[in-house]
């Protein structure tokens, strides 16, 4: 069998964690193989011994057959190994054609030659059907245009074999569409494609082959056309995974959040948030859902306090929260899961034990005049982490060593241990995989069962529709509608959230 990449019995260790336990895995050439696995599991981390950032403890590479070395990302794009990162590798003042070139620049006596440049980032773009502006700048395009230009500047340095690394946790459902056509035509055009992943539906619908990894060890590969969803989360957790979310009917009390004819612009001074009016009650999750910039980020910043709002009322409990200090909303009673968790939600390095004390550090037990008692903060923060299963080697280690998805349960085990009346959460699974979304909607249903108001954004629609008591939906800065989610289709809310029309559904209140 002729493979196009092969990794034997890989080893990768970092201090206290066995990242890759001797993993194999075997490439095709034209096929696009996925590489599941939860979040943590070693997946990038394997990646990454491909592409020459980490050095293997153990094991072989082979390339079309051949051993390689590859002791650094040079010797990969020479091997025609290219990489897109989860977190793209971007200068947001540089244009399209100059992120591009980065490093391999062409050049006329001696200067570097953009026209030329510029016309070969077009000519490729052409090709493999990745329109972009060459003379756009990184910083004025959407993040889908921002991952064509990753994609580009592989194909630019002539890669072969394209590692895509959770290519689909920042895109719109528009935009996965496209970046499936766009995988589908690279492999039509002789390419190979290696795609970390944990959702399974893009798997399905994509893939060739599967390589499953589990805590870092290879679980196994299967066929996709022989396999369906239930296995392959099987398969990657270690045990069944109910996809339904399971919960009672709401029973909803007094209202705990008012908003009143909010008014919110954005860095454009545009309003951002128009005139918006909204109500959500103890005991119910209500979901907000919108297509992308419709006011959603404004929303919850003006909730929250990071935004200052330009005229109307919030309340929580009955108290006016209006353009409070975010510690002062918080003190009312709000506990808030941000959409962006590298931005809002932790500060990367700070330890796990000091990012989930974040919100009482300066309460006792934990300080008194000033002074920290760090035995006392790591020994809560050691029940939560246990509690809500974040997978650290410590509570001492840096956030930032951690998986999206155990930064994610970490901030989650901070904001809902202190059980607030409001709990918003934004994005709350983002880029996880199947346990943890699983382990998330969970605890969403859990506070909502403890007589506390949950809401809900989510550009899912299936977290929106499953999770959800009630749904507003959210269309230039204004809630058009509110329905219930048993009584509308997916087609019903996309018309909406479009500007359509309410047809069917009545609203209610």
């Amino acid at each position: 069998m002729d493979y196009v990449i092969e990794m034997n019995n890989i080893r990768k260790e970092f201090p206290g964690i066995v990242a890759n336990d001797n993993i194999t895995l075997q490439v095709k050439q034209g096929e696009i193989h996925a590489l599941l696995g939860e979040n943590g599991a070693g997946k990038s981390t394997l990646m990454n011994v491909l592409f020459g950032l980490y050095q293997p403890e153990k094991g072989e590479i082979k390339v079309r057959g051949e051993k390689v070395e590859i002791t650094d990302p040079n010797v990969a794009n020479d091997l025609g190994i290219g990489m897109v990162h989860q977190h793209f590798m971007l200068i947001d003042k540089f244009t399209v054609t100059e992120n591009i070139i980065l490093g391999n620049e062409p050049t006329k006596f001696g200067n570097i030659d953009l026209r030329k440049a510029e016309k070969d980032v077009a000519e490729i773009s052409e090709m493999y059907g990745l329109q972009v502006d060459p003379r756009a700048k990184i910083e004025d395009i959407s993040v889908g245009m921002q991952q064509r230009v990753e994609i580009l500047k592989t194909l630019y340095r002539g890669a072969e074999i394209l590692i895509f690394d959770e290519p689909t946790a920042v895109l719109t459902p528009q935009e996965i569409n496209e970046l499936m056509e766009i995988m589908k035509k690279l492999i039509n055009e002789g390419k190979s494609i290696i795609l970390i992943t944990h959702k399974l539906k893009e798997i399905l619908a994509v893939c060739d082959q599967c390589t499953v990894i589990r805590r870092g060890k290879g679980i196994g590969t299967v066929n996709v056309k022989e396999t369906n969803q239930n296995e392959l989360a099987a398969m990657m957790v270690g045990r069944e995974i109910s996809f339904a979310v399971e919960k009672t009917v709401a029973k909803p009390k007094d209202p705990v959040l008012k908003i009143e004819n909010l008014v919110v612009r954005d860095a454009r001074d545009v309003k951002a948030v128009n005139d918006l009016n909204l109500e959500i009650r103890a005991g119910e999750i209500l979901g907000i859902a919108g297509v992308d910039g419709n006011g959603q980020t404004e929303l919850i910043e003006s909730i929250v306090g990071l935004q200052k709002s330009e005229s109307g009322k919030i309340t929580i409990d009955g108290k006016d929260i209006t353009n409070l200090s975010p510690r002062k909303v918080t003190e009312s009673g709000l506990g808030h899961i941000p959409q962006d968790r590298h931005k809002h939600g932790l500060v990367l390095d700070f330890s796990v034990g000091e990012n989930i004390l974040l919100q009482t550090y300066y309460r006792q037990p934990y300080s008194k005049n000033g002074v920290l008692f760090y035995p006392k903060m790591y020994e809560k923060a050691k029940e939560l982490i246990e509690e809500y299963d974040v997978r650290t080697p410590s509570e001492r280690t840096l956030a930032r060593a951690l998986s999206g998805g155990n930064q994610q349960k970490a901030i989650i085990a901070r904001e809902v241990d202190r059980s607030p009346n409001l709990l918003i959460a934004a994005q709350p699974t983002r880029g996880l995989d199947v346990g943890a979304i699983e382990f998330i909607h969970k605890k969403l249903v859990e506070e909502r069962d403890k007589g506390r108001a949950v809401l809900l954004i989510s550009f899912e629609l299936d977290e929106i529709r499953n999770v959800s008591d009630r749904i507003a939906v959210i269309y230039e800065g204004k809630i058009v509608a509110i329905v219930d989610p048993k009584d509308t289709t997916e087609q019903e809310l996309g018309l909406l959230m479009a500007g359509g029309k309410q047809e069917k559904a009545g609203e209610s209140n």
